[in-house]
């Protein structure tokens, strides 16, 4: 059986609402962990530009609360969500250019993660909306 075009693309949905949770609660950790145990976070304070720990603490925070409202409206099939999610992962991947100097893998890796996730809710746009009921016309 060969799933249909607007199937598999509906799966990159569901697959980039599941990666939005799991950069959320990385992040909401992250976060917490600056903002309670500073000292515990290995980075380099120097090569942070124009913020201090505790702003970059809050920052991951609420990201982390966007990434995790848009994953569950994403998995609940809202549009909202889905242009929000557009919007919040968007700057996400701002944030992560910003934070380069700081954990340079790591904002790498959240850039690839957040140009998929991107990628998963733009392309094919109409094709993974519900169609709607027909009637079937039994003459």
């Amino acid at each position: 059986m060969v799933a249909s075009k607007s199937t598999a693309w509906a799966g990159m949905v569901v697959f980039a609402a599941t990666m939005l949770l799991i950069m959320s609660m990385v992040n909401i950790l992250e976060g917490l962990l600056v903002l309670f145990n500073d000292e515990q976070l290995l980075v380099l304070e120097e090569r942070l530009l124009l913020i201090d720990l505790t702003s970059w603490g809050w920052t991951l925070l609420l990201f982390g609360v966007a990434l995790f409202a848009v994953g569950v409206g994403l998995l609940a099939t809202q549009t909202w969500a889905r242009i929000a999610a557009i919007i919040v992962v968007g700057l996400h991947a701002v944030w992560q250019i910003a934070s380069l100097g700081a954990y340079p893998l790591w904002s790498l890796l959240m850039l690839a993660l957040d140009t998929f996730v991107i990628f998963a809710l733009t392309a094919r746009w109409s094709s993974v909306k519900p169609e709607p009921e027909r009637l079937i016309d039994p003459t």
